[in-house]
Order: C-alpha cells, then sequence, then structure tokens
C-alpha cells in the first residue's frame, strides 16, 4: 500500500479520503488555496500545500502545481475526490508520467466515458438503450437549433465533459434557445475548461437511478446496487438513497449487468457510476457515467459495509477485488441529504458568510461527513455543498424517520442552509409513498413556495417547546427574585397552572403548562388539547432541544429573542411570540409594522461576482429579460428585468463583487 497520498481537492471529500487513508496507515498531504489556509481538510492531513489564490483555475485547477507539490512532499498517489480534475483525462495523464499513480480510472478511459457523447457511442456498441438525442456537439447557435428541431422540444443542453448538473440547461422552445446556450457554453468552459454542448430529447418526469461499480486492474467488475437520485434541484442532487423502491431485483439485475458489460467495454478500472433514467413503465436509459467517485456513494457503503475510498486506495494499487458479484447482498436502507449553503426559499441562491455556531446530528445510524465547523468562512468561490447527513434503518420509513430527527438536530447560524427544505421533502407524502420523479421539487415544492402548511399536531408541538424554553427562563428570574419580593412587589404565591399565549403568524396557541409529578414530566395543553411532556436536564436554556411529546420523541432547534423565539421542526421554520395573558391584551391591539418597499431599484439577489452587463443605460428593457449575468459557487445566473422599464443607471461593472441586496441598476420611474 502507498505510504503516503495526496488529495487534489478540499471540503468534506477532502476529509472523508483522510479518514481512510488513516485507517490504512497512509500519510496525507493536503492542498489548499489562500482563503483556505484554516480549513478542516488542511488541519487534519499530515501535510498541507499552498497551491494558490481563492479562485479554482488559479489553485485547485493548477495540474503542474499540484503534480509538483505530490513530488516534493515524497508522495506515491494523488486521490482526485470529485469536481476540480477528477475527470480530467489531461491531470490523469499528468500524473502518471510524473510516475505517481493516479486513484481512478484510465486517461484513455477518462477520456472516452467521461465525454457524454463518446460514452453514448458507446454504449449503442454495447446495446444499453439511450435518450434519443443529436449525437455530436454543437458549436452554434444554428448547429444547435438544428438538433433541437430533430430531436424536438423541450430539448437539454448538457456540457460534454464534467457533472454535477453544471452547465444543463432545459429549453422549451427555440425562443429560448440562444441565450440558454450561451449560458451552459460559459458555465461549463468556467468548470470543465470545455464548452461543448450536446442536444437530447428532455424526459419530463423520470426517475434518475445510478448503479455503482467497482473494477480491479484483474479483469473483474462488481455493481453494488443502485441509488435513487431523482429528488434535484437546479439539476444537482439533494436527496439520495439506496435502494430504490421503484426497482425490482429482476431489474436491479439488469441494469446492473449492462453497467458492468459497459465498462467490460470501456475497460474500466476502479470505482465509477453508470447512471440512467427510469421511466414510468420501467423502461431505462443511458444517462452518462462518472468516471470517479460520487458525492452521494455513502449510501452505498452504509447498505453494503465497504468504504468505497479504501477500495479506489486497494484496487489502485494493484489488489484484486475482496468480494464477487455473488457476494453482494444489500442489506436494509440509506439516505443521504446534502447540506448546502443556499436559501430554498429564495430559489437556492447562494449563502455565504462565517459560520458562527454549529453543531451536528448524533446517534447510531447517523453519519455527517462535514467539511466545515464553527469559524469556516463559505466564499462565492466554490461549491455550495457544506456536509452530508447519511442515515441507516432497517427499512425506508426507518431511514427517512431517522433522518428528519437528525436535520431537526443539525444547528447551522450564521449563514442560511437547505436543512429544513430537505425536511419539507422527507416529510411530504409523496416522498414518503417513494413515488418520487426529478419533478418532484418543482411539482410539490417550487421556489418561494414553503409546500403543505404544517399539520396542527407539528404547530401544537412547536408553540410547546416554545412556551415551555419560555416559561422555564422566567421561572429562573422569578426564582432568582424571590428573596427581594418585600422590595420589588413580586408574588410569592406558588402557582402551579401558569398560562401564556403563544402567537405565530396568524396562529394564536392559549397554552397551560404545569408539573405533571416528576421533575421533568409536565402536562401541557395547547388550545384545550393535553400532551404529556418530558424535558431533559437542564432544561431551561438549549439550541437544540429534545422533548418526548405523548411519549414520541421531538427534536428542535431553537434561536432566542427575548419573548421571540425562532423553532425548526421538520421542516417547518416559524418565529413564535410569547406573552402572558395580560401583555397578550396590551399587543394584539398594537399596530402592525409596515415595510415600504424599494421601487425602481434591481438589486442582487445573491452574493457573486459580476460576469457580464447585458444592457446599457438609457436601454428599455422588458419583463424577463436577462440583465445581469452572476457567478457565484461555480454556477452562473441571470438577473432579470422584473417589469417592462427603462435602464437610468448602472450600477455594476463586469468582475465587480456583490452581496446580497447590492443595486445593480436603477430603472426610471414611471
Amino acid at each position: 500500500m502507498f505510504s503516503k497520498v495526496l488529495i487534489a481537492n478540499r471540503g468534506e471529500i477532502a476529509l472523508r479520503i483522510i479518514r481512510s487513508c488513516r485507517a490504512l496507515g497512509v500519510s496525507t498531504v493536503a492542498i489548499y488555496s489562500e482563503p483556505d489556509f484554516r480549513s478542516q481538510h488542511v488541519r487534519l492531513a499530515d501535510e498541507a500545500v499552498l497551491v494558490g489564490e481563492a479562485r479554482p483555475a488559479d489553485s485547485y485547477l493548477r495540474m503542474d502545481t499540484i503534480i509538483e507539490a505530490a513530488l516534493e512532499t515524497g508522495c506515491q498517489a494523488i486521490h482526485p475526490g470529485y469536481g476540480f480534475l477528477s475527470e480530467n483525462a489531461e491531470f490523469a495523464e499528468k500524473v502518471l508520467a510524473a510516475g505517481l499513480v493516479f486513484i481512478g480510472p484510465p486517461p484513455e478511459v477518462i477520456s472516452s466515458m467521461g465525454d457524454k457523447i463518446a460514452a453514448k457511442k458507446l454504449a449503442v456498441e454495447a446495446e444499453v438503450p439511450t435518450v434519443p438525442g443529436h449525437s455530436e456537439p454543437v458549436a452554434d447557435f444554428d448547429q444547435a437549433r438544428d438538433a433541437a428541431q430533430l430531436v424536438g422540444y423541450p430539448v437539454l443542453l448538457k456540457p460534454a465533459a464534467g457533472g454535477g448538473g453544471k452547465g444543463m440547461r432545459v429549453v422549451e422552445n427555440e425562443q429560448d434557445l440562444s441565450s440558454s446556450l450561451q449560458l451552459c457554453q460559459q458555465e461549463t468552459r468556467k468548470s470543465f475548461g470545455d464548452d461543448r454542448i450536446f442536444v437530447e430529447r428532455y424526459l419530463t418526469k423520470p426517475r434518475h437511478i445510478e448503479i455503482q461499480l467497482i473494477a480491479d486492474q484483474h479483469g473483474n467488475i462488481v455493481h453494488l446496487g443502485e441509488r435513487e437520485c431523482s429528488i434535484q434541484r437546479r439539476y444537482q442532487k439533494i436527496v439520495e438513497e439506496s435502494p430504490s423502491c421503484a426497482l425490482t431485483p429482476a431489474l436491479r439485475d439488469k441494469m446492473g449487468s449492462l453497467a458492468c458489460e459497459l465498462a467490460r467495454r470501456a475497460g474500466y478500472v476502479n470505482a465509477g457510476t453508470v447512471e440512467f433514467i427510469l421511466d414510468e413503465d420501467s423502461s431505462f436509459y443511458f444517462l452518462e457515467m462518472n468516471t470517479r467517485l460520487q458525492v452521494e456513494h455513502p449510501v452505498t457503503e452504509l447498505v453494503n459495509s465497504v468504504d468505497l475510498v479504501e477500495l479506489q486506495l486497494r484496487v489502485a494499487d494493484g489488489e484484486p477485488l475482496p468480494f464477487s458479484q455473488q457476494d453482494i447482498a444489500l442489506k436494509g436502507w440509506a439516505i443521504e441529504v446534502r447540506v448546502c449553503a443556499e436559501d430554498a426559499r429564495r430559489g437556492f441562491v447562494p449563502s455565504i458568510g462565517l459560520i458562527t455556531r454549529y453543531a451536528e446530528p448524533r446517534g447510531p445510524h447517523i453519519r455527517v461527513d462535514s467539511g466545515v465547523d464553527a469559524g469556516s468562512t463559505v466564499s462565492v468561490y466554490y461549491d455550495p455543498m457544506l456536509a452530508k447527513v447519511i442515515t441507516w434503518g432497517q427499512n425506508r420509513e426507518e431511514a427517512r424517520k431517522l433522518m428528519i430527527q437528525a436535520l431537526n438536530g443539525y444547528h447551522i447560524e450564521g449563514i442560511s442552509t437547505n436543512v429544513d427544505f430537505a425536511n419539507q421533502v422527507l416529510s411530504h407524502p409523496v416522498f414518503i409513498s417513494g413515488n418520487i420523479t426529478t419533478a418532484f421539487i418543482p411539482t410539490y415544492l417550487p421556489a418561494q413556495d414553503e409546500g403543505l402548511p404544517p399539520s396542527p399536531e407539528t404547530l401544537d408541538a412547536m408553540a410547546i417547546a416554545t412556551t415551555l424554553v419560555y416559561h422555564l427562563r422566567e421561572n429562573l428570574m422569578r426564582n432568582a427574585l424571590l428573596p427581594l419580593k418585600s422590595r420589588v412587589g413580586v408574588s410569592g404565591a406558588d402557582e402551579t397552572v401558569f398560562s401564556y399565549v403563544a402567537k405565530c403568524d396568524d396562529d394564536v396557541f392559549k397554552v397551560q403548562i404545569e408539573r405533571d409529578g416528576g421533575e421533568h414530566q409536565w402536562l401541557i395543553e395547547v388550545n384545550g388539547v393535553a400532551y404529556k411532556v418530558v424535558t431533559p436536564p437542564p432544561e431551561f436554556y438549549r439550541r437544540r432541544l429534545k422533548l418526548t411529546i405523548n411519549e414520541e420523541s421531538s427534536y428542535f432547534r431553537l434561536k432566542y429573542n427575548g419573548n421571540f423565539i425562532e423553532a425548526a421542526h421538520c421542516g417547518v421554520c416559524r418565529n413564535f411570540e410569547i406573552y402572558n395573558p395580560r401583555e397578550w391584551e396590551v399587543a394584539r391591539f398594537m399596530p402592525q409594522p409596515s415595510r415600504k418597499k424599494i421601487e425602481n431599484l434591481l438589486v442582487c439577489p445573491m452574493p457573486g461576482m459580476v460576469v457580464e452587463v447585458k444592457i446599457k443605460a438609457g436601454e428599455r428593457v422588458y419583463r424577463g429579460q436577462e440583465l445581469i449575468i452572476l457567478e457565484s459557487m461555480k454556477m452562473e445566473s441571470a438577473v432579470s428585468a422584473p417589469a417592462d422599464a427603462i435602464v437610468e443607471s448602472l450600477h455594476v461593472n463586469p468582475g465587480d463583487a456583490v452581496e446580497t441586496g447590492t443595486t445593480l441598476i436603477q430603472f426610471e420611474k414611471a
């Protein structure tokens, strides 16, 4: 086995590789950019080498600098992780030419299978069903238009290189084709250094199923079952699970066998994934092959009881696989949620800043692969994924409920995350049924929509948590003042029942709290409905609170601001105001605060970098017209005109760094 390995990546995947290397007794060398100098992967690796400035092109994509770092630190191999250079055939060639081992497939296989067009041709030769589409990349609008007319709208524009959903656009009609093609080419050029785009038919409601492969250098190829990756936003996965509700054993064997045959024809070695889309009639089509480790590999690890990174290292070192296909038997169910720095209620726009508080969920069958902690800075330069939460259960429902509890207890402050949004997904009846497709989020949880209204039981539980914490904190103050009652007028009567009013939006909850026997046992009524509640010690102050309500464990994340307490529970996030009955009689008649809307300004919806300004002062623009292109977290997004107007002045130029709320354009007043 190698004695030292350089990890050509950052964040949670670098930490994941470090763990497996340590278990094998392999030393690790991390690389880092200037803003990453305090990152966890730098601290936990045995050595670390600075490779450049913040932008990936100036650091994590500098092939020669990375290889030089590996040679100077005495490494025998380089593990690329995923993203960055993991599917770059040129990098793999340079690694081998330097006398190092590339922990991944051979360069020629990366070139053929990492290129979606070449991979599709090979799939056709292997008699694997493929999605109808144009077989050659398009270079300009005319070629794209001709290809789209042949394929038929809607079409999907996809980069020939790379993955992770970057550079993909669905185009409904020819009017949107030109701008979509331009954005695809810009995005994929920056992410992968390759702007080739191809066109294929867009299937509106398929499932996304992928088969995990591992192949050694001795001709052995084994698949480790499937992953269901249909819950996606912006064509990037949020929730993954293994196995899939949609696959029968026979269909699993068929898809797995075809995936292995495709890999065998390609001469594949190491870990890889063959992705399919599955239609409602159980017909499936080859989508692409990812010639690297996948983000969602932990769910496969949990249901197979394997370490895929360890297998990668052993295969790269020349060892044969320790098992055959007959040895593979999936056990239980695993679910993974990607925790990303983004605001789901504002169209998943990125969120940047300093993580001020951080606490991970813990417990049996809960795994967290994280790349951040308290004090970590989230910047615009890198992927928004911060961590992954993975849960395992004997069945899907057990894994799902455990994931909900885990996310309820995942506490991150300082930036916005998708934790509560992911819990909305997991709590949705359609997800619970397992009848999911890639259209789940736009259909059931579209941007700026909070999904199904919470159940009365959920709101009652949140009212219990917030009011009980408020009561306990008030009780501490009351007890502290009792010795001074003669001077400050505090009543010394031993009250047994305490009444409060909790207000949440337009909902009002009348809450009564009293002890119910033991020190941590309570009887709490919410609008006349009685609940038996058990609190853990210390019970007066918690940001992550666990209550037992009617003998069922419930987890809450809480933020405090006087009598305002924000609670998050099962994907529902609400702000409660707590009053005693006398205060409530006064507060209910107070005028509501008004917010003055700023007119004729277009403000920035996210932090990022201005890539292009597409209009000039004095121009007339129309509602929906793309005005400014922003780049943030390796994705490009267009900021469109909110209404028909005339541009009075521009406040930004290409290359400017902007924050959320920065004024981009001022329009003439109507």
